[in-house]
């Protein structure tokens, strides 16, 4: 068992940044990837970046490309996600999830261990 717990949600006006963190404790060896998505109010949860565990790769979606930055310590298992030049269009419930299956790692079905998620409003 892997338990993730997000933090640094919050509210900020757009143009704003925020920095959010996953910690992941439990069985944390052997992780493959760590993803962050976002469920938008009316919308289906959504990818939104990624890295995995070794190399350290990184994958974002393109509404997101440049402005947001996924990061990690491996030696304290925290994943960041630090958001720049926030759009109220980002406004959504985040979720970091950790991947195990080394499969597609935008895919949320690949995921299994997921957060309980940290609200970010941006406002215009």
């Amino acid at each position: 068992q892997v338990q993730l717990v997000e933090s640094g949600g919050g509210l900020v006006q757009a143009g704003g940044s925020l920095r959010l963190s996953c910690a992941a404790s439990g069985r944390t060896f052997n992780i493959y990837a760590m993803g962050w998505f976002r469920q938008a109010p009316g919308k289906e949860r959504e990818f939104v970046a990624a890295t995995k565990w070794s190399p350290r790769n990184t994958y974002y979606a393109d509404s997101v490309q440049g402005r947001f930055t996924i990061s990690r310590d491996n030696a304290k298992n925290l994943v960041y996600l630090q958001m720049n030049d926030l759009k109220p269009g980002d406004t959504a419930v985040y979720y970091c999830a950790a991947d195990y299956s080394r499969m597609d790692v935008a895919k949320q079905e690949n995921y299994d261990y997921w957060g309980q998620g940290t609200q970010v409003t941006v406002s215009s």
